[in-house]
């Protein structure tokens, strides 16, 4: 696998509060040959305990990306994938680590990937969670499952670095970028105001449950365009 799959693929840490962790992170990555690490938000980077916990894994610190947002993160990514173990009122498409793996592997030949990892005592939120196609849990303990933030990233990167060898001359289509998408939902939601989508008795998971549907088609860039282009007409003319 060349590597510029490889470097397709990205770990992101969002709103990380123990700069060990991300030290630990740098140094699980590096040990399954993967260095793209983007920090969005870090209570405390760069920070002594993270260089003393990266133990030889220092460059992944050194060239990693720190963002204020994770639009900044995720802008130019087609494929985002939430680590998450919690249930959800709204349930997102799962994927064990392994089936992670394969399909980043799979997705990265083409275009950025990025798994996205919450904050150690949250998780991420349901708002980010919105942000992914699909939701990867680690199996573990029913009465222990709580993984340190590290460990987390540890398991999901050994996963991919057995994927990254193994051969698949599957055609894998370009999907369209987070940026993209985001101002897609905008539209859509823009959309729904102005025909009057909305009622007082309309379920305030509206858009949840369609961003939900949107994500699991995996739109590219010819498909937002065109759905945009339907919007445009029915604002213009509602009775079309």
């Amino acid at each position: 696998m060349g590597i510029e799959v490889k470097n397709n693929i990205r770990i992101i840490l969002h709103q990380p509060s123990h700069p060990g962790n991300i030290g630990a992170t740098a140094r699980a990555m590096w040990t399954m040959n993967l260095s793209s690490l983007y920090l969005v938000s870090p209570k405390s980077f760069p920070d002594p305990a993270a260089t003393a916990r990266a133990s030889g894994a220092e460059h992944i610190l050194e060239q990693a990306i720190v963002v204020s947002s994770l639009d900044e993160a995720l802008a130019d990514c087609a494929v985002v994938i939430g680590t998450s173990a919690q249930n959800r009122h709204l349930p997102w498409p799962q994927l064990s680590p392994r089936e992670c793996a394969q399909y980043v592997v799979e997705q990265a030949k083409v275009q950025n990937v990025a798994i996205l990892f919450g904050p150690e005592r949250t998780g991420l939120s349901n708002e980010d969670l919105q942000r992914c196609q699909h939701q990867v849990a680690i199996p573990a303990n029913p009465e222990y499952s709580s993984l340190n933030l590290a460990m987390a990233v540890q398991v999901i990167c050994y996963e991919i670095y057995g994927a990254l060898s193994e051969p698949s001359d599957q055609p894998i289509r370009p999907l369209a970028n987070d940026a993209q998408m985001q101002s897609f939902y905008l539209h859509l939601d823009q959309l729904l105001d102005a025909i009057q989508f909305r009622k007082p008795t309309s379920s305030p998971d509206l858009m949840p449950k369609l961003k939900r549907i949107f994500n699991r088609a995996q739109l590219d860039e010819d498909e937002i365009n065109l759905l945009r282009g339907v919007f445009k007409k029915i604002c213009k003319d509602p009775s079309t």
